[in-house]
């Protein structure tokens, strides 16, 4: 995500806390809080993707989901 964006993010919070938003505003802060999270979430995707566990004999096993998920 691009660091205006978060400043965006980090200005429409405090102003939140300090005067409150317009409809408009609370729209545009919901949307980019989505995206910073999906940002996050896929992040963290494509890092356990590339994670093994490695056990007392060093093998070498990837992680994978649990069932039904």
């Amino acid at each position: 995500m691009e660091q205006h964006k978060i400043d965006r993010i980090n200005y429409l919070a405090q102003k939140r806390k300090q005067e409150g938003l317009t409809r408009a505003e609370e729209a545009e802060r919901a949307a980019l809080h989505r995206e910073y999270l999906d940002a996050i979430r896929g992040s963290l995707q494509a890092h356990l993707d590339n994670t093994y566990v490695v056990d007392a004999q060093g093998n070498k096993t990837k992680l994978r989901r649990k069932e039904g998920r």
